[in-house]
């Protein structure tokens, strides 16, 4: 429902859309948001979609990590003279390194598995190239479109589901998870 409120009433090609709206009070004309693949003015819609519909959750994770710190070390970093940017930089950003590591995984994981919102946004308006569609939406497409082809929608399938297990196990080992004590 979000993604075809999105759709229709911020992106939406005619001038009452909010997009164009707050374009045409720059002198602007208005833009076909998603009914030309040239320029790819959808990824717009698309990657502001998702960040609308996932913001308040990771901001929600945020602020539990946030709570979590010790209010001791903000003290002890108060009497040592510490204050502003480097106390972020030197206590919060460190104690919230287990907090960003999931946000992290969970923003590429839901990257990955992203459909409906895209299938909603893409499918009423012109053909795009199958490199323009995400992941999913092409699996969609070649497994239940016109061509049907089964194996190669299951091969990618499995293919994608590979890349999100190395790239998760890339991230621990970057962030230096899977030690003892972690």
């Amino acid at each position: 429902m979000a993604s075809l409120i999105w759709k229709m009433s911020i992106f939406s090609g005619i001038r009452s859309g909010l997009a164009n709206g707050v374009l045409g009070w720059f002198g602007i004309d208005s833009i076909p948001w998603l009914s030309l693949a040239n320029p790819p003015w959808y990824w717009l819609v698309i990657v502001t979609a998702r960040l609308w519909l996932q913001v308040g959750f990771y901001m929600i994770l945020f602020l539990a990590g946030i709570q979590r710190i010790s209010p001791t070390l903000y003290e002890a970093a108060a009497i040592d003279g510490a204050e502003g940017w480097k106390v972020f930089r030197h206590i919060t950003l460190p104690q919230l390194r287990a907090t960003s590591t999931a946000v992290l995984l969970l923003l590429l994981i839901n990257a990955f598995q992203a459909f409906d919102e895209f299938y909603n946004i893409l499918s009423t308006f012109g053909t795009y190239p199958p490199y323009a569609r995400p992941p999913l939406v092409y699996l969609y497409y070649t497994a239940l479109g016109t061509d049907q082809d089964y194996g190669l929608g299951s091969a990618g399938a499995l293919i994608l589901s590979a890349l999100i297990m190395i790239a998760t196990l890339l991230q621990g080992k970057v962030m230096g998870f899977g030690k003892a004590g972690d």
